[in-house]
């Protein structure tokens, strides 16, 4: 079992996530109920992400690995509601169907 977090861990699932969050476009109507969320899901996912690469960068890598799976699962959330586009990718997010 491999149970350590390495540095290239770390940054194979930053570097995922950083491609989640390039390719994903809010799709909701700008005055919606589902645009408040789909700006709130990708303000609390863009946060994760940057103290992510914040720990990363400290060497905290334990840290760094909840962030970056906290800001993919606000990602997959959306995507998952149908909050943004993600053209169908079932790799880099989680999708319903």
């Amino acid at each position: 079992m491999n149970d350590t977090i390495t540095e290239a861990k770390i940054d194979r699932y930053l570097d995922i996530t950083r491609r989640a969050l390039e390719k994903l476009k809010v799709v909701t109507p700008d005055r919606s109920f589902g645009k408040r969320l789909a700006d709130d899901f990708l303000t609390m996912a863009t946060s994760y992400y940057e103290d992510a690469k914040h720990f990363r960068a400290q060497g905290d890598f334990v840290t760094a690995f909840a962030s970056v799976n906290y800001a993919h699962g606000w990602i997959d959330c959306g995507a998952r509601i149908g909050l943004w586009d993600v053209d169908g990718d079932d790799v880099l997010f989680t999708l319903f169907e």
